[in-house]
């Protein structure tokens, strides 16, 4: 398994990641999480071209690159330039999406991607991790809580986080089911 920025050639690879695996909403009774359409090859372009995105792959997978792995995870980040819970961080990684193909799950692959993202945070200065997600799916806030965030409360809120709420809440996601988590570096 190694940890690397995607080629371009990958971007696609990527949105099949999602669309796998974002299946699993269906059967938790989120099928418009489901059907929801991942970022399109040119918004993962943009990530990619500013380093804020990274795949997990695995040798000999499926059509491979040159270097015979392809990735069966990734993760896409954000910087947030505002103070973090109760005024803590100045800037932080904020996890915009994180995806493994279901195939691959079980693996600690996820938790593989945020440690590379701690590291690649703490090595340009930031500090600490942010991301936005379902309170109660067992996938993702009580998994993040295992890896070490924490919910931060409203009140807590830095302007980056509100507008990402905001936004997410615009696209029509319920912000009484979402959390936004924290996690210092």
């Amino acid at each position: 398994m190694t940890i690397r920025p995607p080629r371009a050639d990958e971007l696609e690879r990527l949105r099949a990641i999602e669309r796998a695996a974002g299946h699993a909403f269906a059967g938790i009774g989120m099928p418009e999480i489901a059907a929801d359409e991942p970022p399109s090859v040119e918004v993962l372009e943009v990530y990619r071209a500013r380093g804020a995105a990274w795949v997990i792959t695995a040798p000999g997978v499926g059509d491979g690159g040159p270097d015979g792995d392809r990735p069966v995870g990734y993760v896409l980040v954000d910087v947030l330039d505002d103070p973090g819970p109760g005024g803590v961080a100045a800037r932080s990684a904020h996890i915009e999406q994180v995806s493994v193909d279901p195939a691959w799950a079980g693996r600690r692959l996820g938790a593989r991607l945020i440690e590379h993202v701690a590291g690649e945070a703490r090595r340009r200065g930031l500090d600490g991790l942010t991301l936005t997600t379902f309170r109660d799916v067992a996938w993702n806030a009580p998994y993040y809580e295992r890896l070490g965030f924490r919910v931060v409360k409203d009140d807590e809120l830095g302007t980056g986080l509100r507008r990402v709420r905001d936004d997410e809440a615009g696209h029509g996601l319920d912000p009484a089911l979402r959390v936004c988590m924290w996690r210092p570096l």
